[in-house]
C-alpha cells in the first residue's frame, strides 16, 4: 500500500504561501468581474477601487504583501521581494486616478484625469497607517536584531530600502501632497511590477546555486519578458487611453496580474518537493 510522502512544516508553510499568492489574484479576478456586473467594465482595474469590489482588491493586495516577506528567501531575491512588498500596499491604500465620467457615482474637478476630491480622507488614513505601521516594523527588526535574533547582515539592505522609502511616501505627502495623491498609486505599480520582472529572472538565471530545470527556466524568462512588455506598454499607453475606447489600462494591470499568478503557480509547482522550498538555492 502507498503512502503519501511526509513533508515537513517549512515545505507547507511555503506550499501554502505560494497558493495563497496566487488565490490574492483570484480574489481580484473574481471580485472584479462580479463588480462588472453592476459598474460595467471600467478604464482599468485600478478603478475598481471605487466600486464594490474595493474591499476584496485592497485586502487581496495587503495579504499578498504580507505573504511576499515571508517568502523573500535570502540574497538579493530577498531586497527585491522585501522591496516589492512595500508597495503592493501603496497601490491598494492610494487609489488611482480617475477619467471624468468613467466611474458611476464618482466625480472628479478635471477634463482629463485626476484624483477625486471625496477619498482624499481615505487615502490619508491609508498613508499614515502605512507610514506608522511602517515605522513600528522598522523597529521591530532593528530590536530583533539588537538581541541577536536576526542577522542584521541578512537584513540591514532591505531595512535601507523600507526607511527610504517610508522617507519618500511620508516627504511627499507632507510637502507635495496634491502630486502624491495624482502619480502615488501609477508609480507604486510601475515599482511593484519592475521590482518583480527582476525577480523572475534572478529566478530564471541565479547568481549562485543550481539553475531550475531547462522547463522551469524557459517560464520564469517568459513571464519576466512578459512583465516587462506590459510596464512598457503601461507606461506608454496611459497618457492616451483615455480616448482611445479600448480598455489599454484595464488589459496592461490584467495582463500584469495574470503574469504574477502564473510565477507563483509555476514555483509552487517546481519547489513543491524540494527540501529547501526557498525562493532560490543561495
Amino acid at each position: 500500500m502507498s503512502t503519501a510522502p511526509v513533508s515537513t512544516s517549512l515545505e507547507r508553510t511555503y506550499r501554502y504561501l505560494r497558493i495563497g499568492i496566487a488565490g490574492t489574484i483570484v480574489v481580484i479576478f473574481v471580485s472584479v468581474g462580479l463588480a462588472a456586473q453592476d459598474v460595467g467594465w471600467l478604464p482599468s482595474m485600478s478603478d475598481y477601487f471605487y466600486s464594490p469590489a474595493r474591499d476584496a482588491f485592497v485586502g487581496a493586495l495587503i495579504a499578498a504583501s504580507l505573504a511576499l516577506v515571508a517568502l523573500s528567501g535570502t540574497g538579493i531575491e530577498r531586497a527585491l521581494l522585501d522591496a516589492s512588498a512595500l508597495f503592493a500596499p501603496l497601490i491598494a491604500l492610494v487609489p488611482t486616478t480617475v477619467v471624468p465620467g468613467s466611474i458611476p457615482g464618482v466625480a472628479v474637478p478635471c477634463t482629463y484625469r485626476c484624483f477625486p476630491p471625496a477619498y482624499e480622507a481615505d487615502a490619508a488614513n491609508g498613508v499614515m497607517t502605512y507610514l506608522i505601521v511602517g515605522g513600528l516594523t522598522v523597529l521591530v527588526a532593528v530590536l530583533l536584531a539588537a538581541l541577536r535574533q536576526v542577522s542584521l547582515a541578512a537584513v540591514w539592505f532591505s531595512l535601507a530600502v523600507t526607511v527610504a522609502v517610508l522617507a519618500v511616501v511620508g516627504l511627499a505627502w507632507a510637502l507635495a501632497r496634491n502630486a502624491f495623491l495624482q502619480q502615488g498609486h501609477f508609480v507604486a505599480t510601475i515599482a511593484f511590477f519592475a521590482l518583480f520582472a527582476l525577480v523572475a529572472i534572478l529566478t530564471a538565471f541565479p547568481r549562485r546555486g543550481a539553475p531550475p530545470a531547462p522547463v522551469f527556466r524557459i517560464l520564469y524568462a517568459l513571464i519576466a519578458a512578459g512583465l516587462v512588455l506590459v510596464l512598457v506598454a503601461y507606461v506608454f499607453v496611459l497618457p492616451q487611453a483615455g480616448g482611445s475606447g479600448i480598455p489599454i489600462v484595464l488589459i496592461a494591470e490584467a495582463a500584469a496580474l495574470a503574469l504574477f499568478f502564473a510565477f507563483w503557480v509555476v514555483q509552487g509547482i517546481e519547489k513543491w518537493n524540494d527540501a529547501d522550498p526557498t525562493l532560490a538555492g543561495v
